[in-house]
């Protein structure tokens, strides 16, 4: 039958409930769509990062469901009782290995061999550190089971020369031990190599046409290979200036480029010099080899003449272009042979220490050692699954509790393994700070949380460690958050770390955030606007100031100062009055509208308030039931396989804002303080005053009993009497206007 599991809402969705080592041991009957997470990195949390090597068995970085199932069934099967896993263990007790199968009796005399051997015969647990100086123990022995041989396990000189050829070759291999070695397979290869050449090699010997100057071959190709380009460069030269003489000039190079040249430091060896012709083009001139040479080539010249040209030419000081043919014609099947040379890996070697590698008694003298290391990997993998059982039992349960379900994020209890640590900045501790690789790539996905993010830079200067990190605000406002605001981070290890926001994704951080967020947006914006008009003020103040001061300097110079003042323009001045009155007019309209509310005053300064703040407040309510921390988590590599809901409660828990500690003092008087406002009395005066006016212009008389009344008390004087006569006598005249119109209709229809 399928496991009945138990399950808990948080955040928003059902989450997995451990609740015995059985719930572990049958973890592959949970349904995958209802794990939160399918796959996590195995780097930037804080997890033991051995334990999350251990259980990345293919080793790309990256735990997958499939990888953390395989682990709690392999522990599982090495337990007698699967509640261990609930205890998580510091030491596994010796007697908690079932021994009742055979890889667990080898597990359990390996646990006991490795007590042994740290001098602890007597004692019945073992821990991850005890296991950890038996593996690295055992690693540092010559044979350790690894398959990799280091020149320090050879018995013999010629085998640690041998090791050493093979990883000057082919290459080696890191041994656990952490020096570096050969595996089977390089060794392998490397006597392929050798024999690979060395029959080639034995073919060119035997065969004249290859080696027309038997040994000297190899030195004359070399020599010759090292001029060729310049020799064919000189002889079409020459055979250009034969075709038409006007062209000598220019292949000699021009006049102006040897001066460009001797106007420097000259070097035999310098470009310039090089990229000149190997001698002077003359039609059919032949080569010189010796005078008359460009320096920057004398000398490959000299060689080449010495090993190339006597040998096969005889010695002579200059080379016709007939000759040089002959040349590259006797070295060419020379040449198509070297380049169908296998095995150069092994060349650099020398042809001699090639011939004693390649027998068959050193092809196999690597074998004994070989034998030896085999021999110790079934210790090995004893001592490594000692090590994966200890620290299984300690860490599954708490991987499962950050992987399956996200147990430990929403208990608060203990962080969660991708919390890095603890943020203090503007007065709050942010609890949900991440780990980042790379800020830029993170941001991208990152704001799809509808969170409010600033990503840091923190820095230990002492040990010159740096990493980047992003804090989500989720209580408080942003109004002093900003890119370049210092702060302090302390991380899971109680270190602190010097901590700079470098960027801001910004989203509402709370309802009441939002309300206020118009106003103070106008209120920067006038500030702004203000303080940039005062700066242009000011600017053309400065400017009209030294004009006029220049102008009245030179116009009384020329005694020509203006006498009579400019006039004022009319037009301007009713332009102004037009604007004021219009303004002055809507203010008046609007307040008439806001008095003519009487009583439903303060319900209208509500509705005002809904007016301007309720879009914002709507936004901010929409998004704050959209917060949610798997994007943050999938731009980091997870894959966060549900909706992970950061409400408003669940939020204020994760950045707590400064107040008093339970039982403070606090002095209220600062010295220093600004006079402040008494704001409670103005709006007391305002209301008063409010409802003065209503009264005054009758809004409220039906509320009130007839000798409160406006009318009553004012008489003749009050507002509303006045408008009431004036609705009558509009009454009346209307009434008169049907009367005649009455009278009317029976003529017309005479």
């Amino acid at each position: 039958m399928a496991r009945a599991f138990q399950f808990f809402r948080a955040g928003g969705f059902d989450q997995v409930r451990f609740e015995s080592g059985a719930d572990l041991f049958n973890l592959d009957q949970l349904d995958w769509k209802l794990w939160v997470a399918l796959a996590c990195p195995t780097k930037g949390v804080s997890f033991d990062t051995r334990t999350l090597e251990l259980i990345d068995t293919d080793k790309d970085g990256r735990i997958r469901a499939p990888e953390l199932i395989a682990a709690v069934k392999w522990a599982s099967a090495l337990l007698k009782n699967h509640d261990d896993f609930l205890k998580a263990p510091a030491e596994l007790p010796l007697s908690a290995i079932n021994t009742e199968t055979e890889e667990g009796k080898r597990v359990h005399e390996a646990a006991k061999t490795v007590l042994r051997g740290l001098g602890k015969e007597s004692a019945t647990s073992i821990s991850v550190p005890d296991s950890m100086g038996a593996v690295k123990a055992f690693h540092e022995m010559a044979f350790n089971g690894d398959g990799v041989i280091p020149a320090e396990s050879a018995k013999t000189p010629e085998q640690k020369q041998l090791i050493a050829d093979v990883i000057a070759t082919v290459g080696g291999s890191d041994d656990k031990s952490g020096k570096k070695g050969v595996n089977a397979d390089q060794v392998k290869a490397f006597f392929a190599a050798v024999g690979e050449y060395m029959g080639w090699l034995t073919k060119g010997e035997a065969d004249t046409a290859l080696m027309p100057l038997k040994g000297d071959t190899v030195a004359a190709f070399e020599s010759m290979k090292a001029v060729r380009t310049k020799v064919d460069d000189y002889f079409a030269r020459c055979r250009l200036a034969a075709f038409d003489a006007r062209a000598a000039a220019a292949l000699n190079r021009e006049e102006k480029e040897y001066l460009q040249v001797a106007a420097k430091d000259l070097s035999i060896t310098s470009e310039e010099i090089k990229n000149f012709p190997l001698a002077r083009i003359e039609a059919k001139k032949p080569l010189p080899l010796e005078d008359a040479v460009n320096p920057a080539w004398a000398e490959a010249l000299h060689v080449f003449a010495v090993k190339t040209v006597r040998p096969i030419c005889s010695d002579q000081k200059v080379l016709t272009e007939a000759q040089w043919t002959q040349i590259k014609t006797r070295l060419a099947a020379f040449e198509s042979w070297q380049s169908s040379k296998p095995g150069s890996s092994v060349e650099k070697l020398g042809v001699d220490r090639l011939r004693v590698l390649n027998t068959d008694a050193n092809k196999t003298s690597l074998d004994v050692l070989f034998a030896d290391e085999k021999a110790q990997e079934p210790t090995a993998n004893s001592i490594a699954s000692v090590e994966k059982l200890v620290r299984y039992t300690r860490d599954l349960f708490a991987l499962c509790n950050n992987f399956v379900s996200f147990k430990d994020f929403y208990e608060r209890k203990k962080p969660a393994m991708f919390q890095v640590g603890t943020l203090f900045l503007d007065q709050r501790e942010c609890e949900l700070c991440i780990k980042v690789e790379d800020a830029a790539k993170h941001g991208t996905m990152a704001p799809l949380s509808r969170g409010f993010l600033a990503y840091c830079d923190v820095v230990r200067p002492a040990t010159n460690e740096k990493m980047s990190i992003v804090a989500a605000f989720t209580s408080g406002d942003s109004d002093n958050l900003m890119v370049g605001r210092n702060g302090l981070f302390k991380d899971r290890e109680g270190r602190d770390w010097d901590a700079t926001i470098t960027k801001i994704i910004d989203n509402p951080i709370s309802i009441p955030q939002a309300f206020w967020s118009p106003y103070k947006k106008v209120i920067r914006f006038i500030e702004e606007q203000v303080a940039k008009r005062a700066a242009e003020e000011e600017k053309d103040s400065n400017a009209m100031l030294t004009s006029g001061v220049t102008t009245v300097g030179k116009a009384g110079e020329e005694g020509k100062l203006e006498k009579e003042p400019k006039k004022l323009d009319i037009g301007v001045v009713a332009a102004v009055g037009v604007a004021v009155g219009g303004i002055t007019a809507a203010i008046g309209a609007l307040l008439q509208s806001f008095f003519g509310l009487g009583m439903w005053m303060p319900l209208g300064v509500v509705g005002l308030l809904g007016l301007i703040s309720g879009p914002s407040m709507l936004i901010a309510w929409l998004k704050l039931r959209q917060r949610n921390i798997g994007p943050l988590l999938d731009a980091n590599g997870w894959a966060v396989n549900a909706n992970a809901m950061l409400n408003v409660p669940f939020g204020a828990s994760l950045t707590k804002v400064a107040k008093l500690p339970p039982g403070s003092k606090l002095d209220t008087q600062d010295p220093y303080a600004e006079a402040r406002r008494p704001w409670k009395l103005y709006i007391a005066l305002i209301l008063i005053a409010s409802l003065g006016i209503s009264w005054y212009l009758g809004k409220v008389d039906h509320f009130l009993p007839p000798a409160a009344r406006s009318v009553s008390v004012l008489g003749d004087a009050a507002p509303a009497l006045e408008g009431a006569a004036k609705a009558a006598a509009e009454k009346k005249v209307e009434e008169k206007a049907d009367e005649k119109a009455d009278e009317k209709k029976p003529e017309q229809k005479k």
